[in-house]
């Protein structure tokens, strides 16, 4: 032991390092601030969206918020959309494998391997899709979350089917 270092003095420091240690793995469990801003994008998405004609059954069915991916924002989301209404609609989160149907969906977050795939399935079908990071024009949604100097953006992509349903203040 190293020369005025008493036992205490140790178990202070074992003891200070084990909490320094378990705060930052709580830190490194915790979502993102990314994550966290996505969320609250992907729930607010449909204030600027006039749905078209039938997309919304009555004045209170529920706006589908649908999530088919590894599920990047997982409680994240959860928590942004619980309670959270579009007009007079509920928000409903769905979490879908890429064999579900998601036609009846009218925000689809479509993110990892399966993200193409679940993309061609609502070509043509008033749905607002969003990705994530994707750098082939081809494989994005009619949004696409960028990250740039450490703040998240989105793009809009012009040349998608955002012709079937208007987007107001995106």
């Amino acid at each position: 032991m190293a020369k005025g270092c008493t036992l205490a003095t140790v178990f202070a420091g074992l003891l200070s390092a084990g909490l320094i240690s378990a705060a930052s793995h709580a830190r490194a469990d915790s979502p993102s601030l990314a994550t966290e801003i996505k969320a609250t994008y992907l729930d607010k998405f449909g204030d600027f969206v006039d749905w078209p004609a039938g997309a919304l059954r009555g004045p209170n069915d529920p706006l589908r918020l649908c999530v088919v991916s590894d599920d990047p924002l997982g409680a994240v989301l959860e928590q942004a959309a619980r309670g959270q209404r579009i007009g007079s609609h509920p928000v409903q989160l769905l979490r879908l494998n890429r064999s579900d149907r998601v036609e009846d969906c009218h925000i689809l977050f479509a993110a990892g391997s399966s993200r193409e795939s679940v993309l061609q399935k609502v070509k043509g079908v008033p749905v607002l899709t969003v990705t994530d990071g994707v750098n082939d024009p081809a494989a994005r949604g009619m949004i696409n979350f960028v990250e740039l100097s450490n703040h998240v953006r989105f793009q809009i992509d012009a040349a998608s089917d955002v012709s079937q349903i208007g987007v107001a203040g995106l």
